[in-house]
């Protein structure tokens, strides 16, 4: 009789003599495990050209809640959105970062968002933004989920809107639409609301879409109706353009209004030679702290994008006493719309009008490079890319020291501080004095009593070095401006003899 060998043995044999043929063998079975005899060195996780094109899940994004008891106090059902982004370039934790924040900003919008997934490509779809493809595999996510909306994160066309929301059958907004959303509920002022509601009907002009009647002519001239002799006249959607043109002209011309009150405030500083610093910097980036920090100007604070939106200017002094002004600008983001950088251009003005600019950073951010990029490339519409800038790394006590150690070697003009703590300020506030534009003329006058309001001025629009009370005045040595030297230069002691 003869010895036979059980299969698994009859395996390894031929394993030894003929390695390929086995791994051959063994890639066309459905799940293999890996070994070290067939494989050799591992050298990382392979993606087979099916995984590699599809659409990529982001965890950690869904912001569901899993407690009972915090659903019973919710008053409103909350959006439910997918997010979705499309990968064109840099690193994948730079998508990822992306949709991260995209996903802060439909949450602070008051959005439920439950999944996200990225979609590599060279670029954008023109017809569906990821693909016909890849669109028919995002509806299934959606009815898998529950959602009723979908957030891009970019700017879609009109015909991307409209293809993608035929294919996934719920509701598609773009980033842009998202930003002008957050801005909407947050704008306070009269003037902040004139400029989101400008920039709405910008975004939103392009995109009119008819249904139904809606895209029916409306009845020419005539008499008495039916067959009208004057022929058919403009349809539904081009007299809801018309309209929308005639309220953003009168919209613009209302922003004008409000602009000159600002620029007469703006104009009235400068005659009396206050110097300004604008703070700018990537939302949530703790502006507002830093300006309740330093004039104590009790300013909204809160841990979300874009939570104040209207500028605040407040009077703060240097340690050295010379007065000058504060101003606290809308927050930038990436890819920050331009609509809305045309809509707040007057309010940005603040930025390229200042004599000084705080560019404040969070250093607790994974990438503050990217936001300081974002922020530089507004600063650079606005026309303000001559003002000296000053880079303030807030946010020092919770961020990654290696971190703090590169910005503050990369950034020349850069300082860390913690507007929460206080870390940094008194350094700052020094800074600050230091780079401020000094008075060009230095004088030494004696003025009578008399003459106190002399004095005031040249503590509030110069710098005093010295000051002596007496018997025939006050004797002043300071340094201001030309026009109060000139009005200082009769009470100039004469030279001794």
């Amino acid at each position: 009789m003869t010895s036979s060998s059980s299969p698994s043995q009859d395996t390894k044999r031929f394993a030894h003599s003929h390695p390929e043929g086995l791994r051959a063998d063994a890639l066309m079975e459905e799940d293999v495990a890996w070994s070290h005899e067939i494989d050799g060195e591992w050298d990382g996780d392979q993606l087979d050209r099916s995984e590699r094109a599809a659409l990529r899940r982001v965890a950690g994004l869904s912001t569901e809640l899993e407690d009972v008891t915090e659903v019973e106090y919710r008053q409103l059902r909350l959006e439910r959105v997918v997010l979705v982004g499309v990968w064109t370039s840099g690193t994948a934790q730079d998508a990822d970062n992306s949709l991260a924040e995209l996903a802060a900003l439909a949450e602070t919008a008051g959005a439920l968002v439950l999944d996200g997934v990225i979609q590599r490509r060279d670029k954008p779809d023109a017809a569906t933004y990821i693909g016909s493809g890849k669109a028919e595999e995002l509806r299934d996510i959606v009815l898998e989920s529950g959602a009723d909306t979908v957030i891009c994160d970019g700017e879609l066309s009109p015909g991307q809107l409209i293809h993608l929301e035929d294919v996934v059958k719920v509701k598609v907004i773009d980033r842009t639409a998202l930003i002008l959303d957050i801005f909407a509920q947050h704008a306070k002022s009269r003037e902040g609301k004139a400029q989101v509601a400008l920039a709405q009907m910008q975004y939103m002009l392009p995109r009119l879409r008819g249904w139904g009647q809606s895209l029916s002519r409306q009845m020419g001239g005539g008499k008495g109706g039916g067959l009208a002799t004057r022929g058919p006249g403009e349809t539904k959607i081009e007299t809801d353009r018309r309209r929308i043109r005639e309220k953003m002209a009168k919209m613009r011309r209302e922003i004008a209004d409000m602009k000159t009150g600002r620029e007469i405030k703006r104009q009235e500083r400068k005659r009396h030679k206050v110097p300004s610093v604008a703070i700018a910097g990537y939302t949530n980036a703790g502006k507002s702290s830093l300006l309740n920090r330093l004039t104590g100007a009790g300013v909204l604070v809160e841990n979300a994008l874009f939570a104040t939106l209207d500028p605040t200017v407040r009077r703060a002094k240097t340690p050295s006493g010379r007065l000058y002004t504060l101003a606290d600008t809308v927050g930038f983001v990436r890819h920050l719309p331009h609509h809305l950088v045309e809509a707040f251009r007057s309010t940005m003005e603040e930025v390229g009008e200042s004599d000084l600019i705080l560019h404040v950073v969070d250093g607790s951010h994974p990438n503050p490079e990217e936001q300081l990029a974002a922020v530089r490339e507004v600063i650079r519409d606005v026309g303000a890319t001559d003002v000296p800038e000053i880079v303030v790394i807030n946010k020092a006590d919770a961020a990654d020291p290696l971190t703090l150690q590169r910005l503050l070697r990369v950034e020349k003009r850069s300082m860390a501080v913690s507007a929460r703590t206080g870390q940094g300020i008194d350094e700052l506030l020094a800074l600050i004095d230091n780079e401020l534009p000094r008075p060009s003329v230095e004088i030494e006058a004696l003025l009578p009593y008399t003459h106190g309001k002399l004095v005031a001025r040249a503590h509030d629009e110069g710098e005093v070095l010295s000051e002596e009370h007496t018997p025939e005045g006050t004797l002043l040595k300071a340094r201001v401006h030309e026009e109060l030297a000139a009005e200082l230069a009769p009470y100039v002691p004469a030279p001794a003899l």
